[in-house]
This record gives structure tokens, C-alpha cells and sequence, in this order.
């Protein structure tokens, strides 16, 4: 077992070393926006270190232990050494691929919109289904979650609902479950007990920092305000803070209810609004490459990548890269990394 690769260690200190000296610069806190940015990021760059660290000398270790058991043929130390390779195969895994993760957006946080397709209480049921999933996700690698809008079904789930997942390579895990996901079970509100079909579509965005500009012009916007209410219907507030922001040329839609604030909810939607032109922007331009290299490409609301089936067997197969698993229960409880190393990993071989 080998831990290294293309890792290039000395070039990680001499970041971590420009960053603290950026922080020691004298105004450094005279912006707190960029001061916090730059804090994050050194942060980000000391956590990936100290990972590549911990790894190399629990290798140190296991080579030792290795050692003492090939000289001693000791039964326990062959327990001890099996168990902990495994350990480290695994966290050596995931830690490659965090490494996978170097597109120049994959480290940001992650914008996560739901949004149920016909089918009323049926696509609304499964939606909320789908977004306890990503929550429990997100809560397991410990990134925070951030309800910015959310639309309750009429009798069950969501009509939408639009999460801010925060942490360190959010967006680069969870780019790989933009797509239309699709339920098969018994239906719980059928009273004949027959098997229904359910689609959600997932849209993934990078949150944008302020050094990325997107050129919106406000004549192309309709703003209108409302109450904003939350999971349950209750009311958040008795004011008209939560802003939905329709931009005409394109027809999007963006709504943030999160804040108190008017202004602040105003502020969230734009940014919402500039990661969406942004991520379609990016879809012209993958496009126009296809064209030229003459490969067909599935537009995303239409491009089905994952079935989820509860009956008549018990299954999860993503279509894009034929991984499949057959404990359906522990991917809905967030049991998804799988799904995503396969898929980062098939799109490494692709590029």
C-alpha cells in the first residue's frame, strides 16, 4: 500500500505559509469578508495537511506492525494489522478522492434545490424523502445545511425546497447528484396498494464568492415579496421579508425565506440568481464543445441518472456509471459516497 501519488506536500506548506503571511499583513481586517475568506481557506489547506499527515504515519506504523509479525508470526498482530489496513484502504480512499476535487469551483459550498415532478402527493412525498437523505449526508460529513427557501406539499412533502450545504468540497461531492431522480414503490397514499412511479429533479450550484461576477441587469428582474413560512406551514415571521426573484430573459425563479430581513433574503436570492446564470453559462460551453467534438449530450432536467426501487425488489442503480447496491434503507438514510466515488471517479477517466 502505497500513500502519495501525486500528492504534492511541499507545495501545500509553501500555500499554508503564504496564506498566514497574507493574515499577518497589517489592514488585513479592514475587509472582514475577504479576512474571513482567507481564514477559511487556511483552514481548508491546514485540515488537508494535517490529513495527508495523519495517513502517512499511521503507513509508518502498519509497516512496522508488518514487520514484528513477519519476524514473530504472531496471530493477534495479524488481527490488529488486517483490521487497521482496512482502515487505512478506506481513509486512503477517501482522501484521494478529495484529490479528485480540484475543478475551480469544487471547493465551495453547495447550493441543493429539490423539485418534485408530476405526480402531486406522490413526486412531493418522495422529494422530502429525498431531502432528508442529503441532510443526513451532510450532517455525517459534518457540513452545515441551510434551509434558504421551502414550499410544503398540500397534504405531504415539498413542493420545493432550496438548501445551502456549507464545508470544504461541498459542491465537488455533490455536483455528482444533479439530475432527475427517480422512485418506484408501493404507494402509501393508494388505497389499493398499487406500485407508483415518482421523479424529483436536483439541481447542484456552487455558492459564488464576490470575486466572480455575473452581469445581471435589473430592468431583467421582477422582485416580489411574501411571508415567509416554513416545514409544517408555520410563519416565520408576520412581515413580507421572503423575496422571489424571477429573471425574465431566462425565466428562472429564486425565492430565500431564510432570513429575517428583507434585505437580507433579497441579497441570498441574488446570489442564488448569479450561481444559477452562472451554472448555465457553463452548460453553453459544455455544449458547444460537445457539438464540435460531435458527441450527444442529455439535457439535464430530462437525463434520469438514479433509480430508487422499493418493490417488487430492493435496489439503487445510478444509470450514469451502472453502480448499484441493494440496501435501499441505508441510501435514504445518506448512505451515498459510494455513488459519488464511482461517478468522480469514472468523470477523472472520461477527462
Amino acid at each position: 500500500m502505497t500513500l502519495g501519488g501525486h500528492f504534492d506536500l511541499d507545495r501545500l506548506e509553501e500555500e499554508i505559509a503564504e496564506t498566514e503571511h497574507d493574515m499577518s499583513v497589517p489592514g488585513f481586517w479592514d475587509d472582514s469578508d475577504k479576512a474571513q475568506q482567507v481564514i477559511d481557506h487556511a483552514n481548508q489547506l491546514k485540515n488537508q495537511y494535517n490529513s495527508f499527515k495523519e495517513l502517512a504515519d499511521e503507513q509508518e506504523e502498519l509497516l512496522i506492525l508488518l514487520e514484528m509479525y513477519q519476524e514473530e508470526g504472531d496471530e493477534d498482530l495479524k488481527t490488529e494489522l488486517t483490521m487497521r489496513m482496512g482502515e487505512l484502504k478506506e481513509k486512503t480512499g477517501l482522501f484521494e478522492l478529495s484529490q479528485l476535487l480540484s475543478n475551480p469551483y469544487d471547493k465551495n459550498n453547495a447550493i441543493l434545490e429539490i423539485h418534485p415532478g408530476a405526480g402531486g402527493t406522490e413526486s412531493q412525498d418522495w422529494g422530502s424523502m429525498l431531502l432528508r437523505m442529503y441532510t443526513r449526508w451532510a450532517e455525517s460529513h459534518d457540513f452545515k445545511v441551510e434551509t434558504l427557501d421551502y414550499q410544503g406539499g398540500d397534504e405531504a412533502g415539498i413542493k420545493s425546497v432550496t438548501l445551502l450545504v456549507k464545508g470544504y468540497n461541498a459542491y465537488g461531492y455533490l455536483k455528482s447528484e444533479r439530475g432527475v431522480h427517480r422512485l418506484v414503490r408501493i404507494s402509501p397514499f393508494d388505497s389499493q396498494s398499487r406500485r407508483h412511479t415518482s421523479f424529483c429533479s436536483v439541481d447542484i450550484m456552487p455558492e459564488l464568492d464576490g470575486d466572480i461576477s455575473v452581469d445581471i441587469n435589473s430592468d431583467d428582474l421582477k422582485v416580489d415579496t411574501f411571508r415567509a413560512s416554513g416545514a409544517g406551514g408555520q410563519h416565520i415571521n408576520k412581515t413580507e421579508s421572503a423575496v422571489r426573484i424571477t429573471h425574465l430573459p431566462t425565466g428562472i425563479v429564486v425565492s430565500s425565506q431564510a432570513q429575517r430581513s428583507q434585505i437580507k433574503n433579497r441579497e441570498q436570492a441574488m446570489s442564488m440568481l448569479k450561481a444559477k446564470l452562472y451554472q448555465l453559462e457553463l452548460e453553453k460551453q459544455e455544449q458547444e464543445a460537445a457539438s464540435i467534438r460531435g458527441e450527444q449530450l442529455e439535457i439535464g432536467w430530462g437525463s434520469q441518472i438514479r433509480s430508487y426501487v422499493f418493490h417488487p425488489y430492493s435496489m439503487v442503480k445510478d444509470h450514469r456509471t451502472n453502480y448499484e447496491v441493494g440496501n435501499v434503507q441505508a441510501v435514504m438514510d445518506g448512505e451515498i459516497d459510494d455513488f459519488i466515488d464511482v461517478y468522480l471517479r469514472t468523470q477523472l477517466v472520461h477527462d
